[in-house]
């Protein structure tokens, strides 16, 4: 454990913390948001018991995944249109929750919360499963192909798992306009998937093997 690890990821995740809740209440234009608090707990409390975890066990990968500099000019885009579906979403959300216009009943918050926190293990499954993880599209040093657990049924579990926790997050805020603005993520999410895999091709021994045994890259059975 490093001092200047901890400081890094403590910092970046108050950021992220204060970024969305205002990017969520003050659209709401009040602070009396049920939703908006729910998914502050569900998304914020786990991701500080992750980071923990990560950080007395393997710091290697927490500090992977707090690297978010790509140097891929496709995924720069991609996490450019990323942040802009987030900003958008979340402050649709919040000016649906102000002004009334598509909210969704209360049942189905609690539905996205159930969806949320299963998505939420499973992104804790596909972490212990390949510690070479990291938030930016790179091969590292001694890296591996990853075919078992969750790898042997799609390519990219760890996209399949944020496909529903994105989607699941507009629900737990009860806004179908929201909802409507985070449907554009599994068409960016392929947009990834695919410069990806050329990269993984071309630089990691046995990606070319592993796709022919695991066909689908982020849908069993449709994609």
């Amino acid at each position: 454990m490093t001092g200047r690890l901890f400081v890094s990821a403590i910092a970046k995740f108050v950021l992220g913390a204060v970024l969305v809740g205002a990017l969520i209440f003050l659209p709401a234009g009040s602070l009396h948001y049920p939703a908006g608090w729910r998914l502050m707990i569900i998304l914020f409390v786990p991701m500080f018991l992750a980071g923990i975890v990560m950080m007395l066990r393997n710091p290697g990968l927490l500090k992977s995944r707090l690297n978010a500099k790509e140097n891929e000019k496709e995924q720069q885009s991609v996490v450019k249109l990323s942040g802009l579906m987030f900003i958008a979403g979340f402050v649709l959300a919040g000016l649906d929750y102000r002004f009334g216009w598509l909210p969704l009943p209360g049942w189905v918050s609690g539905l996205g919360t159930a969806l949320f926190l299963a998505s939420y293990a499973l992104y804790a499954e596909v972490l212990r499963e390949n510690t070479y993880l990291s938030r930016t599209i790179e091969v590292q040093e001694g890296q591996k192909v990853i075919d078992s657990g969750l790898y042997g049924i799609v390519r990219h579990p760890m996209y399949a798992v944020t496909l529903v926790l994105f989607i699941s997050m507009p629900l737990v805020l009860g806004s179908l306009i929201a909802l409507v603005c985070f449907l554009a993520y599994p068409f960016i999410i392929a947009k990834r998937i695919r410069n990806e895999e050329k990269v993984l091709e071309a630089q990691l021994d046995g990606y070319r093997e592993y796709k022919q045994k695991v066909r689908y890259r982020l849908i069993p059975y449709i994609w």
